[in-house]
């Protein structure tokens, strides 16, 4: 492949990357929570709990922003620490009833917003981007790794 359109492939994905994300900041935005905020409850649907590890692993957050997200849910009475789910020094939390009460009608907007984008893409087509994105990602590791 000529290196031009190499760079324009690669440039496109990262800037298809990009606008996933903004769509979910422009969804949060419109739903009145900050970003990060909607990656902790978007935690909390997948895994029943979170933790700052798992958020920050999982999308390449600083320590320290996810640290303060949690701490300001945690003072407006939406999670509180799941003593079964931590392990070591890694706390868990969970939401509140206070927590529920608040997340439900954001995650089921958001569930909304996913399953209508879905239908739109198609089932097969989202599994096969999925696919690709998870192999093109460990071909980057792998790149990261051999080129120096």
């Amino acid at each position: 492949m000529n290196q031009e359109l190499l760079l324009t492939l690669v440039n496109n994905l990262n800037r298809a990357i990009i606008k996933f994300r903004g769509t979910y900041s422009a969804w949060s935005k419109r739903h009145h929570i900050s970003y990060n905020e909607m990656l902790t409850l978007y935690t909390i649907r997948e895994k029943g709990f979170c933790t700052q590890k798992q958020i920050c692993d999982s999308y390449l957050l600083p320590r320290q922003t996810m640290n303060n997200v949690i701490i300001g849910m945690r003072e407006n009475g939406l999670l509180e620490l799941s003593p079964e789910n931590s392990k070591g020094r890694e706390k868990a939390f969970v939401l509140t009833e206070k927590g529920e009460a608040y997340a439900q009608p954001l995650l089921d907007s958001m569930n909304r917003f996913e399953e209508q984008a879905v239908a739109l893409l198609g089932d097969e087509k989202l599994a096969a981007l999925t696919a690709l994105m998870l192999e093109y990602d460990q071909a980057l590791g792998q790149a990261l790794r051999d080129v120096r």
